[in-house]
């Protein structure tokens, strides 16, 4: 079993000490504490503090004893389609890499799929770089998630800062405000 429990009945991975969520405001970016506030499960997660030089997946993975098999990463894309701009958030395990050129493009219906750029993400999700979640995006954007994730006992997710994860029951990721659950999404 990946996931132990502390006194406080929250998740735990590697070394990673977790906290209430919704009581740490200051370790969750603006729209991400907001968006928490107003959902059902926010109970059931948590936020861990950690070295913002160690945001990335396999740095934080290696530096807290966390394997990537217990990550959900977030990659945002954008394709055009009759002149309008498509907009998605793929949440996909740590471990694979988002399906951009097939399954997310047929999904969008666009001819082609490319990552948004970095400004562009950071600006528009409210969120920094290397942080960016599916909790609290922009109502316009698409959440796909891959079902692959939803197994995952206890998903180690973006905060929407770089200096903390969000640590969220992988069935639970199925269920934020417009996810769809699709197969295949991570390969």
């Amino acid at each position: 079993m990946p996931c132990d429990s502390d006194a406080m009945s929250l998740p735990r991975l590697g070394s990673l000490e977790s906290l209430p969520v919704l009581a740490h405001p200051e370790l969750l970016a603006p729209p991400v504490h907001e968006a928490l506030s107003e959902w059902p499960g926010a109970e059931d997660l948590a936020v861990v503090e950690i070295d913002p030089a160690l945001a990335d997946t396999a740095a934080m993975s290696a530096a807290y004893d966390v394997p990537m098999a217990w990550g959900a990463n977030c990659v945002v894309v954008m394709g055009k389609r009759e002149g309008e701009e498509r907009m998605a958030a793929c949440v996909v395990r740590a471990d694979t890499r988002a399906d951009v050129n097939n399954l997310v493009k047929r999904t969008l219906d666009v001819r082609k799929a490319s990552f948004l750029s970095m400004d562009r993400a950071v600006e528009e999700s409210g969120m920094e770089y290397g942080g960016i979640t599916p909790v609290g995006l922009p109502d316009s954007w698409r959440v796909l998630v891959d079902e692959s994730c939803l197994q995952i006992e206890t998903a180690v997710i973006g905060s929407g800062v770089r200096r903390s994860k969000l640590l969220v029951p992988g069935r639970l990721l199925g269920e934020l405000p417009r996810a769809e659950v699709l197969a295949g999404l991570g390969r």
